[in-house]
């Protein structure tokens, strides 16, 4: 039997085992808390509610293009998988999030570093274990089920056949970002919100378009830094990978396209970033400060021989409790600063402590105290 086949077979022993288990007045109970009469949450407008179509019933588009119908607006959301935290931190840009996301997939201890800023109940949820199959998720019997599309083969399947609703997500770049935005908008019936989110970003994206145009195109490289003992790697990203594209929207020229042709990130030695002698250079530190890294290249006399060091145009790309540079909603937060720093004379104007206070307080309700006290202390990067 195949690893696959086998996931099935045993997800459907598991659900068969459990739901033959549950007297009918659980049943009962069930249905009736999964079934709440239609409201209005306090702030929403009549378009919030606009994904409500006849006798209730929700229909979505996914990323894979599939229209899923649910009987009501989802109440119980589990959010499944490696890289959770990208469907889960923009679910938590609507104030729905906090009662109806039940559990996340916890990968390194628990599933996100920053949601219990934002849900003081976070951590007491029955969040999954790490790569969580069919038979840890069916217990919690979830009204919808919110994944990556690459897991749909894997993970969403298995549920699939055992009726639970499953939606698709990519948000990998700014159009699927949109795009899966709005469909987590139909999900938690706020249609309204997720407008309010796109014409956030709508209007960041515009102020970068118009200051760039007519502007010449620095040649900038982005590099991730690591370091395992002695040795240290630089790697660059794949041309369709966020990074990339926010250096192209940001007015720069990526140097590194034709050298990332793989799905993930490329190791370059030393010789290939000094052939490339880029204008510019971004470095990023996932697992250590960007900063400190910067000031160690300078300190480097290969590093001094490179123009970026010699003009001053090496800097560290931001980073707080999760990167700029990342498919996270922060990515726009890295399109402005990239902006500022590709072309400088034409955005002299945006202040992007000010950016990030006008981020975290519109996007997620944080005023700037919480920033101070929870993002300031582990800000790092050439801001």
């Amino acid at each position: 039997m195949s690893k696959k086949a086998l996931i099935v077979f045993m997800a459907i022993l598991f659900a068969g085992m459990y739901l033959s288990a549950c007297s009918a007045q659980e049943k009962t109970e069930a249905d009736a808390s999964l079934n709440p009469s239609p409201t209005v949450l306090p702030g929403a407008d009549e378009g919030s509610q606009e994904s409500q179509a006849e006798e209730g019933i929700i229909r979505v588009t996914d990323a894979l293009g599939r229209t899923i119908e649910l009987p009501h607006l989802p109440q119980r959301i589990v959010v499944p998988g490696k890289a959770n935290w990208m469907p889960g931190h923009v679910l938590y840009m609507f104030p729905e999030a906090s009662e109806r996301v039940m559990a996340m997939e916890a990968r390194k201890g628990n599933p996100s570093d920053f949601l219990p800023l934002l849900d003081p109940s976070f951590n007491e949820k029955p969040h999954l274990e790490k790569d969580a199959a069919a038979e840890q998720i069916v217990p919690l019997n979830p009204d919808a089920i919110v994944m990556k599309s690459y897991l749909a083969e894997t993970l969403g399947e298995p549920l699939e056949l055992l009726q639970f609703p499953v939606v698709y997500v990519d948000l990998e770049t700014p159009e699927q970002f949109f795009r899966d935005l709005a469909t987590l908008g139909q999900l938690l019936g706020n249609e309204a919100r997720a407008r309010e989110i796109e014409a956030y970003y709508q209007v960041r994206i515009d102020r970068v378009e118009q200051g760039i145009s007519g502007a010449d195109r620095p040649r900038v490289l982005v590099l991730q830094h690591s370091s395992t003992g002695e040795e240290i790697a630089f790697e660059v990203p794949p041309a369709a990978w966020m990074q990339t594209i926010q250096v192209e929207m940001a007015g720069g020229t990526p140097v590194w396209t034709e050298a990332s042709q793989s799905g993930g990130w490329t190791v370059v030695n030393l010789e290939q970033i000094a052939a490339w002698d880029p204008d510019i250079i971004f470095v990023i530190a996932f697992r250590g400060d960007p900063s400190a890294v910067v000031e160690e290249l300078k300190a480097d006399p290969t590093w001094q021989a490179l123009q970026a060091v010699q003009n001053e145009r090496l800097y560290a790309f931001p980073l707080d409790l999760y990167g700029w540079d990342l498919p996270d909603p922060r990515w726009i937060l890295g399109l402005t600063w990239a902006a500022t720093k590709i072309h400088p004379d034409r955005f002299a104007d945006v202040d992007m402590m000010q950016e990030m206070y006008d981020f975290f307080n519109q996007m997620y309700g944080m005023d700037q105290a919480a920033v101070e006290e929870h993002i300031l202390p582990v800000l790092k990067g050439d801001l």
